[in-house]
């Protein structure tokens, strides 16, 4: 029989990271901390990772969000 766990202390928040618009969403499973980035506009997910402390899993999900938004280029629209 598996055991059905709820996600507890669930919270989101947005920043900004390289003139970027993230969407930060960290919430805990059991044990462990779990956190999800994406960027706000298209919505696209970024980076998730996991970790024994809020703190951890959200610092090591901004660090792989950071560095993949600091490779992007954005190039200008022209109408």
């Amino acid at each position: 029989m598996s055991k059905i766990m709820n996600v507890e202390e669930f919270r989101e928040r947005q920043e900004d990271a390289f003139d970027w618009k993230i969407n930060i969403v960290s919430y805990r499973l059991g044990e462990r901390f779990f956190c999800t980035i994406d960027n706000v506009d298209p919505g696209a997910r970024l980076a998730r990772d996991e970790g024994d402390t809020r703190e951890e899993a959200e610092s090591r999900a901004l660090d792989k969000a950071r560095n993949y938004l600091s490779q992007t280029r954005r190039h200008p629209v022209v109408s």
